[in-house]
C-alpha cells in the first residue's frame, strides 16, 4: 500500500548564501525548516517542489529584546520586542501579552525555494535559487509560507498564505511553466488559508477548498455527529481570482474522534473515477503544537460539498525515524502536513512537511482509496 517514504529535502540542503535575505539582515540566520511543499508534475516530466523555507535568527533574545525579520521596500529589518511584553513557549512564534485578542509576531521569515526532483520524486535533481520567491509587498512583510499548487487547463495556480499585520490571507500566483511566476494578489481575507484549488473545472468553474479560522463557533445539537470548530469549506470562482462560498459545509470534524478536532486542507483536489480525492491534516490536542495527521476524502465529482468515502484512520502520520538523524534540529514533533500530490499510474506521489522541518515525500498505492467505512 505504500512504497517509497523518505525525506528529499531538509534544512541542510539549503545554501543561505543564495537566500534572498543573504546579506541583507544584519545578523546570522539559518535554516529552522524546509517544508510543506507545495507539488505539480514540470513540463519536462520532473517535479516541481515549491518548498517553504524558514530562515530564522541564529540569536533572537539580546539586551533584554526577542527579534523578529520583517520586510519593508528598503529592505529587511530587525524589530525588537521586550521579552516581559512576550510569551515564547512556541518556538514557532512570541505571543504578546496583554490586549483583548491574540496578537504574535514570528521567529523566521518564510519564503519559496523551487526544488526540482526526478519524475517518481525520489532525488533533487536541481534547486532553482534563481526563481526564489520572496516577500514583495506590506502583507507578505513577515513573508510567504504553504505553497500548494494546482494545475488546471493550461495554466498553473499557486496559493500562498502572505503575513503581515495587515491581514493573514491567502494569495495567488500564476505560470505557464511553474518556473516563472506571477503574483495575482490576495484572493481570500484574514485567516482564510489553508486554500486548495481543484484541478478541474466543476460545472464549468473554478472550486476551491478553503479553512477560515475564528474564536468563536456555535455548538451543533446535542448528538449531532459534528464537532464544532474549524472545518474545510468550498468556494467557487469565475476566474480564479473572485471566490464566493458555496452555501453547504465541506468536510467537518466528526464528534466520534478527537483527532480531527481541528482540521484544514492538504492537497488540492485531483480528479478519479470515484469523485475528487482530497487528503487533509487532522488535528489532535496535545501540548503546545498538538498531533498532526494526514486523512483523505473522495469527493462528488459534480458536487464536491457531498463526501463519497472517507476512512477515519489515518493516512499518514509522522515517523521518529525520518527525523532521527536530524535530531539536534527538530523543536516540534508529531507533526505531519501534507501539501501536494500528483498521480503516477498505480500510485500517487504525495509530498508532506515532516516535523516543520524537511520535505517528506511517499508513494501511495491507489488501491488504498477504493474502499472506505
Amino acid at each position: 500500500m505504500m512504497g517509497f517514504d523518505a525525506l528529499v529535502f531538509t534544512p541542510d540542503d539549503v545554501d543561505l548564501s543564495r537566500s534572498p535575505l543573504a546579506g541583507k539582515v544584519g545578523a546570522d540566520t539559518y535554516v529552522l525548516g524546509a517544508f510543506n511543499p507545495g507539488l505539480t508534475r514540470l513540463p519536462n516530466g520532473n517535479l516541481l517542489m515549491m518548498v517553504r523555507v524558514a530562515e530564522a535568527l541564529r540569536r533572537p533574545r539580546f539586551d533584554g529584546h526577542v527579534h523578529a525579520i520583517r520586510w519593508a521596500a528598503g529592505g529587511y529589518h530587525l524589530d525588537a520586542w521586550p521579552l516581559e511584553m512576550v510569551d515564547t513557549a512556541d518556538p514557532r512564534k512570541f505571543m504578546m501579552h496583554g490586549g483583548g485578542w491574540k496578537v504574535m509576531a514570528l521567529t523566521s521569515l518564510s519564503w519559496l525555494l523551487p526544488v526540482e526532483l526526478n519524475a517518481d520524486g525520489t532525488a533533487v535533481v536541481g534547486v532553482h535559487y534563481d526563481r526564489a520567491i520572496a516577500p514583495a509587498t506590506d502583507y507578505q512583510c513577515y513573508g510567504i509560507e504553504d505553497a500548494r499548487i494546482s494545475r488546471v487547463g493550461d495554466r498553473y495556480l499557486m496559493t500562498t498564505c502572505s503575513v503581515s499585520p495587515e491581514r493573514h490571507s491567502t494569495t495567488l500566483y500564476s505560470s505557464t511553466d511553474a518556473m516563472d511566476w506571477t503574483l495575482e494578489g490576495i484572493v481570500l481575507d484574514h485567516q482564510n488559508k489553508d486554500m486548495l484549488i481543484f484541478e478541474g473545472l466543476v460545472g464549468g468553474q473554478y472550486w476551491a477548498q478553503t479553512r477560515p479560522l475564528g474564536d468563536l463557533y456555535f455548538a451543533y445539537p446535542p448528538g449531532s455527529e459534528w464537532r464544532a470548530g474549524p472545518s474545510i469549506n468550498l468556494a467557487t470562482s469565475p476566474d480564479a481570482l473572485h471566490w464566493k462560498p458555496y452555501d453547504k459545509p465541506g468536510i467537518r470534524p466528526h464528534a466520534a474522534t478527537v483527532a480531527t478536532a481541528r482540521m484544514g486542507g492538504g492537497t488540492p483536489p485531483i480528479l478519479t473515477n470515484d469523485g475528487w480525492l482530497t487528503l487533509w491534516h487532522g488535528v489532535e490536542p496535545s501540548g503546545v503544537v498538538g498531533i498532526y495527521r494526514t486523512y483523505w476524502s473522495i469527493l462528488d465529482r459534480d458536487d464536491p460539498s457531498i463526501t463519497v468515502r472517507t476512512q477515519h484512520a489515518p493516512l499518514l502520520e509522522a515517523v521518529p525515524a525520518l527525523t532521527e538523524p536530524l535530531q539536534e534540529q527538530m523543536y516540534v514533533s508529531d507533526v505531519v502536513f501534507t501539501t501536494g500530490i500528483v498521480a503516477a499510474g498505480d500510485h500517487y506521489i504525495v509530498a508532506s512537511g515532516e516535523a516543520d522541518l524537511a520535505c517528506r515525500v511517499t508513494h501511495i498505492d491507489a488501491s488504498v482509496f477504493a474502499g472506505g467505512d
